[in-house]
């Protein structure tokens, strides 16, 4: 009996015309056909001009726990089955998570067909750090808990990529703006490959009176990092007592100074003169 394959196959987020090129021949074999929505695995697959031979299932939140095992017995009888979801990657705050888990647990070899990504497109269009971000979903619908998990993100350093819905846009900005700080970079992303795409960047407090006058479409929020904190206070008393204790170790005045101003992010010439008293 051959193996089964679980596949998960990225699908436009906009544009049909950027499906990736092995969705078509994935959708025409695959023995099953997971969708989020079926009526939108439909439309795809006429306008890619495709059939599909295999069973079509749905697979959404609301059957997802119930639905998981049905598809595990059919990768463990040697089926290939395919999951979609309405856009982009399945499982990144789509449906997949629990099948993918399931599928890994009884050793069903898992891949995927890589293809549109809202988190990286937004990111790549945005304007602001690349090099290190993290992903953290939806926030929170409610107030309270929207604010508590923004406020645990206030240090994070990284660029922070966040979905949300048009008409809580407004409120996001806002909840963001007062933990963050409304000075903090930000952008958000509208309707991503879509015809009336639109980016909006700049300081949080001006996106949420962007904001106010109403948002549609699919929206990626996108939010610079926080600035690394001082490592050292910059008051005169913790300066000089922070040179005094390199000198106390060995070090030159001359290069516990430097090594001051750098990890206090203060001017060496400023430090230079606390600890020489001018």
């Amino acid at each position: 009996m051959r193996a089964g394959v679980l596949v998960l196959a990225a699908t436009p987020i906009g544009r049909v015309a950027d499906a990736p090129p092995r969705l078509a021949e994935e959708l025409a074999t695959a023995d099953v056909v997971a969708a989020e929505d079926t009526r939108r695995l439909k439309r795809l697959t006429g306008d890619l001009g495709v059939t599909v031979t295999g069973r079509v299932v749905s697979y959404f939140e609301g059957n997802e726990t119930a639905r998981t095992p049905v598809l595990l017995e059919a990768l463990r009888a040697g089926e290939r089955v395919l999951l979609v979801t309405d856009a982009g990657m399945p499982s990144v705050s789509d449906p997949g998570y629990r099948l993918v888990v399931a599928a890994v647990g009884a050793d069903v070899r898992v891949t995927a067909v890589p293809g549109p990504s809202a988190v990286l497109t937004a990111l790549a269009v945005s304007g602001l750090p690349v090099d290190r971000f993290c992903f953290e979903g939806f926030l929170p619908r409610k107030q309270g808990e929207r604010a508590r998990r923004l406020a645990g993100l206030a240090d994070e350093q990284r660029t922070m990529v966040f979905f949300e819905a048009p008409h809580r846009t407004e409120a996001a900005l806002t909840a963001m703006a007062e933990a963050l700080g409304p000075d903090r970079a930000g952008a958000v992303c509208r309707e991503l490959t879509k015809t009336h795409e639109e980016v909006r960047r700049g300081p949080l407090t001006d996106l949420v009176e962007w904001a106010a006058e109403g948002v549609r479409g699919e929206v990626t929020i996108v939010v610079a990092g926080a600035t690394p904190r001082a490592a050292i206070a910059t008051d005169e008393e913790s300066l000089r007592a922070a040179v005094a204790e390199r000198e106390s170790a060995g070090i030159t005045r001359k290069e516990a100074i430097v090594d001051v101003a750098r990890l206090a992010g203060v001017p060496k010439r400023d430090v230079y003169n606390l600890v020489h008293g001018s």
